[in-house]
Parts: structure tokens; C-alpha cells; sequence
């Protein structure tokens, strides 16, 4: 996204010319996802309302997945961006949206960049779970975790946070790893796997051959 574009996404975002300066969000998030949730987190941010943006957005990502009319008019682009975005300030005014959500709906509108919403919203999830003081942590194990592994993990992944930080951990399971873990927490990767070892060991050997 240009220069231009960024400033014409902070100025829609933001209530007055005052309020121009971006606040940085807790965490970046690069990309073109990134750069729209951080003028969300500042928008929001100024005008007080982080997580009625965040619940209301939530909301919307949950009607985005169940409802296929819905989802089916954000991603079509054959549609023009004007009746797009005519279309969303109605129903912002009929679901009482907040004027921050509803002038993100609009900024993606306008800019033919509604189709990437979702991962609009999951980028400011991450800045809003950051800015609790939270900290996503991903284990993928190769069978699934009884409730003892489970506890033993998370007490082990507390001693990387810091005194005002919590711990969200997700666990999902991968049978190719073969055993071990691949563990992300926060910037952190760590690869455990049985599988990334076999893969190191034959890479190893291969060159020595």
C-alpha cells in the first residue's frame, strides 16, 4: 500500500485532523494486514474504544464464516466499491456499529481491499491479546496432550513471560512430526520434532556420503 493510501486509511480512521499521529499498537504485524490493523489500533485507540472494535469485529469475522451471502458479497469483485460500501454503512447503522468499525468497513470498501478482512481482523486480535498483556503460544505435538502434559507445558512456557504477561495456549496435533514439538511462543520458534531431527541426521549423513 502506497503512502497515500496509508494517510487516506488513517485519516478515515481517525475523527479529526488532530488526531492524525498514529498510535503504535503493543506488537507489529507486517504486511498489508498488518498496516490496516495498526491504523485500527490507533483509531480505536484514541477514541476509547478498543474493545468494542474488537468484539464488534469478532462478531462480524463469526457471521463472515456462517453466513454465505454475507461472505459472498465481501469477496466478490465484481461488485463496485461505491455500492460496497454503501451497502456496509447501512448495515453498520442497522447493527449500531461504532463509527471506528464502521469507517474500517468503509476504508476496505472504497479501497477494494475487503478481501482481505479476516486477516485484517486476526492481525488485531493479535495487537488487542498483546495489548492484555497476553502472549499466543502454539504446540504442535504429534499425539494430542493429556491434561498433566498439558499443565506441565504451560508451566514451563510461564517462565518465558514477563510479571504482567498470561499465557494463551493453543495445541494442535501433527502426526508427521512423529514425536516431540514444535513450539511457538510469541517471536520464538523452537523445533523439537522427531521429524526435524531425522530430516538433520539424513541431511548429515547424505553430504557425508
Amino acid at each position: 500500500m502506497s503512502v497515500v493510501k496509508g494517510n487516506m486509511l488513517v485519516r478515515s480512521l481517525s475523527t479529526s485532523a488532530a488526531t492524525a499521529q498514529l498510535i503504535k499498537p503493543p506488537v507489529q504485524v507486517f504486511g498489508l494486514e498488518g498496516r490496516y490493523a495498526s491504523a485500527l489500533y490507533s483509531a480505536a485507540y484514541k477514541n476509547k474504544a478498543l474493545e468494542i472494535v474488537e468484539k464488534e469485529l469478532t462478531q462480524f469475522q463469526q457471521s463472515l464464516r456462517t453466513d454465505a451471502k454475507l461472505k459472498e458479497f465481501i469477496i466478490n469483485p465484481t461488485l463496485k466499491r461505491n455500492l460496497k460500501a454503501e451497502a456496509l454503512k447501512h448495515v453498520a447503522t442497522k447493527t449500531n456499529l461504532s463509527a471506528t468499525t464502521s469507517n474500517l468497513l468503509g476504508a476496505l470498501a472504497e479501497n477494494g481491499r475487503l478481501s482481505k478482512l479476516d486477516t485484517i481482523i486476526n492481525a488485531f486480535k493479535i495487537m488487542m491479546a498483546a495489548h492484555r498483556g497476553e502472549v499466543t503460544c502454539e504446540v504442535i505435538t504429534a499425539k494430542p496432550l493429556d491434561q498433566a502434559q498439558r499443565q506441565s507445558l504451560e508451566a514451563a512456557l510461564k517462565k518465558f513471560l514477563k510479571g504482567n504477561e498470561t499465557i494463551q495456549l493453543t495445541a494442535k496435533v501433527d502426526p508427521s512430526l512423529i514425536g516431540g514439538m514444535v513450539v511457538s511462543i510469541g517471536d520464538k520458534y523452537v523445533d523439537m520434532s522427531v521429524a526435524s531431527k531425522v530430516k538433520k541426521y539424513t541431511e548429515l549423513i547424505s553430504a557425508a556420503v
